[in-house]
């Protein structure tokens, strides 16, 4: 989240104004989007209520950084290839239900992989089944800890994803 508000405040994400949602305002995502003086609206669970928050803020793109519920389909409908996901592994592998924070690296490591990193997908109803919309790619060192290559994957999300959602941004001008 922080990335996104710096890449719009830096002009990487051009002529964006970020707006934070939270599960409640007391969350540590509302509180940081607060000290930055970030627009913070609370996000109910229920999804109509949900749906219509969303579409009275007026968004071109939603972004999720670690939205960890699935996003109902009338948020999908009304923001058709607009909401966007970063996933900490190369999808499809070590997406899914379960597959997330330290879950993933571990799952990367125990697999043997030589590469990890970052992906930028869209939200389908399921997780992390949507189409890929970017990638960026790091190696998985012989004797990495899953906290060592989550700090790595972490440097390709906050690059990735704000160059990504710029992209979309303009694409949808």
């Amino acid at each position: 989240m922080r990335a996104l508000i710096d890449a719009c405040r830096s002009g990487v994400i051009p002529n964006a104004t970020p707006v934070v949602f939270a599960p409640d305002l007391n969350a540590p995502a509302a509180r940081l989007a607060q000290e930055l003086h970030v627009e913070v609206h609370e996000a109910p669970r229920e999804p109509e209520s949900l749906t219509k928050v969303i579409e009275g803020a007026g968004l071109d793109v939603l972004c999720l950084a670690g939205f960890m519920r699935l996003v109902p389909i009338s948020v999908l409908e009304i923001l058709p290839r607009r909401v966007l996901n970063v996933h900490p592994a190369l999808l499809p592998k070590f997406g899914g239900k379960g597959m997330y924070g330290m879950h993933v690296h571990e799952a990367v490591l125990e697999a043997g992989e030589a590469e990890s990193g970052a992906s930028v997908h869209f939200v389908t109803e399921q997780y992390d089944e949507g189409a890929v919309i970017a990638q960026e790619r790091c190696p998985v060192l012989p004797d990495d800890t899953p906290e060592e290559l989550a700090a790595r994957v972490l440097a390709c999300e906050h690059a990735l994803f704000p160059r990504t959602v710029a992209a979309i941004l303009a694409e949808n001008q």
